[in-house]
């Protein structure tokens, strides 16, 4: 669950970032390389390429940020380390005598 606030944060961050630097990589080479032909009129009052290269971006970083999170989260788990088993004759003398049989 914290994993996926850490993707929407990178992500919103990444296409707020692209919005005021366009040129900012991959988002604009992802564009690219798919064929599109450039769009001249805004979506939202913003260059469409622009916000397209954004949310490409968004979801480049914010997948990037999230597999680190995940990594990181998984080392710092301290694993339960299992009980020592005693030796057997330790095991004996902790117990009491068992009674005999009448």
């Amino acid at each position: 669950m914290r994993g996926a606030l850490v993707f929407l944060a990178v992500f919103a961050l990444g296409v707020i970032i692209t919005l005021g630097a366009p040129t900012l990589p991959p988002g604009r080479a992802i564009y690219d390389m798919l064929g599109v032909p450039p769009v001249t009129y805004p979506t939202l009052g913003i260059p469409t390429v622009t916000l397209v290269s954004g949310v490409f971006n968004g979801v480049v970083y914010g997948v990037i940020a999230w597999l680190a999170y995940s990594a990181i989260e998984r080392a710092m788990k301290k694993e339960p380390k299992p009980e020592e088993k005693k030796p057997e004759s330790e095991e004996k003398k902790d117990q009491p005598p068992k009674a005999s049989p009448p």
